[in-house]
Formats: structure tokens, sequence, C-alpha cells
């Protein structure tokens, strides 16, 4: 059986957020939450927390042993992004983007 976790609207960019999902796809969600923790990137924590998040969801709701976990999906998709403009010198504009993230893990039993 497969649970999912997502957070959205996270601050952060998607292509920084994609390096550290990526680390974690197939492993263990014990061994993916100590990876998470010692990753010196932003993102770990927020991805750490919707791993945290799925494996709860697996636990409470569908009665799945927590040992027996692994992530089988995580992905981090674009959200919108926040534009603003920024004054500079002789009355010039310049852009700036504040990207969002949209953070999804998807965990499964060993046995599936």
């Amino acid at each position: 059986m497969r649970v999912a976790a997502t957070a959205k609207y996270i601050r952060r960019s998607t292509r920084k957020t994609r390096l550290v999902t990526q680390a974690i796809v197939g492993r263990p969600v014990g061994e993916a939450a100590a990876i998470l923790q010692f990753m010196p990137q932003g993102a770990a924590r927020d991805v750490a927390r919707v791993l945290k998040s799925a494996a709860a969801n697996a636990e409470n709701n569908h009665h799945l042993a927590p040992d027996d976990l692994v992530v089988a999906e995580a992905r981090a998709d674009e959200g919108p992004t926040i534009k603003r403009w920024q004054p500079r010198a002789q009355g010039r504009a310049f852009p700036i983007h504040k990207p969002m993230t949209h953070i999804t893990v998807v965990v499964e039993s060993k046995e599936a």
C-alpha cells in the first residue's frame, strides 16, 4: 500500500529541493531520515518533515509497521512564483522572482 504526504507552497527553489529528494528514493524510512538529518542543504529539513508525516500517515491511518516502510517516490514540483520589483538607478526596475515548491513523499511497505 502506498501512502503519501505533501507540503505545498514551500518558499524554496524547486531545483535545489530536487537534489535532496533524489537522495532518499528507494531507501528505508529510518535510513532516509538519517541521511536528511546530516545533509547540509536547507531543503533537507523541509523534506524530512514531509517524510516524517508520510510515515505517520502510514502508521496511524493504514496500520503499517514503521520499520517496514520504504520511500517509493519523492518529488519536488514547481509551485507558483511570487514576482516583485526592486528599484534600481535612474528609474529602472529589477525583477525579483521568489519561487515556491510542492514536496511530495510516497512511502510503501516492503512487502508491496
